[in-house]
């Protein structure tokens, strides 16, 4: 394990509680999670089910009627997936890992977009190595695929895609995928698509790479609940992909997890199959603290902030304020009692920038923003 990296989030979120301890007021800007209650209907499905005894153990791919709710969620993405072509997932983490030790063998090597969530840890773990390739600033952290190509090996076995972005909030371009899909065809490696902020997206939702015909037996599709339906605790994602890589997920979660509980499969389903109002009122919220951080932090001397188009995370670059990204999240910390995330923790190349997450109040969003100026002017 030492190869394993620690997590530059939780080193601000533990020193944001020590001093929230010590009376400090501080507004978490540093974690990925929806400041919104999970909507009733879904927390009464739990009830219910939990009334009905719904407390044993499922099926380890999941309960027949949320996979088959998810396949019909997927082809109204076009994304064409049997139920038992679909795995149900103690969460989409637990999806990630569990493919990546299907596809990765030691030595192997998956590439990842940088700056990138961190995934690094999972892929370290599996003795396989992380190749990464940066997706520039200057172009809105869009993908450059024949960056990929130069990354591209003998050993290569995995792309990694994540989009809409953690950290940065950028898209995939049709244009790119297709280069993408055909890069796969050629070199003949896996995709694994992380999508767990597909809904979460402030202009026209562009298709998944699952959904392309040339990828459809290479890639894995990978989604949850946590972020969609603020449901991050609950712990419910699932995998969707060929047949005979999901058979080898099964065998990993039989052998591991055993099944996503009863009671939160049930919630899932009552969330796939019922209104969608509650996610679409979210998303509006989101876009309109978007657009007032957005806004805020470029008119602050020496922050520069690309707007992002979907997930709920900022970007900005502090290169001109003249700290290192984890010494100005300090600074900002126990100046200002305001928590966020140093670009350090999300690859090579994320160094000059911090992410904030605006899953928080638009008044607590603007009491930090108020914080953060004042700071920077003392710089």
């Amino acid at each position: 394990m030492k190869n394993v990296p620690g997590s530059g989030t939780l080193e601000i979120l533990s020193l944001a509680n020590e001093l929230e301890q010590n009376g400090k007021d501080i507004i978490h800007l540093e974690v990925g999670q929806p400041d919104f209650n999970t909507p009733q209907h879904i927390k009464e499905a739990a009830e219910k089910a939990l009334e009905r005894g719904e407390t044993g153990y499922t099926p380890s791919n999941g309960i027949p009627e949320l996979r088959e709710a998810l396949a019909q969620y997927l082809s109204e993405r076009e994304i064409n997936r049997k139920p038992d072509e679909i795995i149900v997932t103690p969460g989409a983490k637990h999806s990630l890992f569990s493919a990546m030790t299907v596809a990765l063998d030691p030595d192997d090597e998956i590439i990842i977009p940088s700056p990138c969530w961190t995934y690094e840890g999972m892929v370290r773990i599996l003795n396989a190595n992380p190749v990464f390739v940066k997706a520039e600033e200057e172009n809105q952290f869009e993908l450059n695929p024949e960056k990929v190509k130069e990354k591209i090996s003998s050993n290569t076995k995995m792309l990694l895609l994540n989009y809409p972005n953690n950290p940065t909030g950028s898209l995939l371009d049709e244009e790119t995928m297709h280069a993408i899909a055909d890069l796969a065809a050629d070199h003949d490696f896996w995709i694994l698509t992380d999508e767990v902020y597909e809904r979460i997206v402030y202009t026209e939702t562009p298709p998944s790479i699952a959904s392309y015909s040339n990828c459809e037996e290479r890639t894995i599709y990978i989604n949850g609940f946590s972020k969609t339906y603020a449901m991050t605790g609950w712990r419910l994602g699932y995998t969707a992909g060929p047949a005979d890589f999901i058979s080898e997920m099964i065998k990993i979660q039989q052998n591991s997890t055993t099944c996503a509980a009863a009671f939160v499969q049930s919630a899932g389903l009552a969330a796939l199959k019922e209104s969608q109002d509650c996610v679409r009122e979210m998303v509006s919220e989101y876009e309109k603290r978007r657009n007032i951080i957005v806004d805020r932090l470029n008119s602050i001397e020496g922050i520069h902030c690309v707007k992002p188009e979907g997930a709920f995370y900022v970007f900005p670059n502090i290169e001109e304020l003249g700290k290192e990204s984890m010494a100005f999240c300090k600074y900002l910390l126990s100046n200002a009692g305001v928590a966020t995330t140093p670009g350090s923790a999300f690859g090579p190349g994320a160094e000059g920038n911090i992410r904030i997450s605006y899953a928080e109040s638009v008044k607590r969003i603007e009491k930090a923003l108020d914080r953060m100026e004042q700071a920077v002017s003392s710089l």
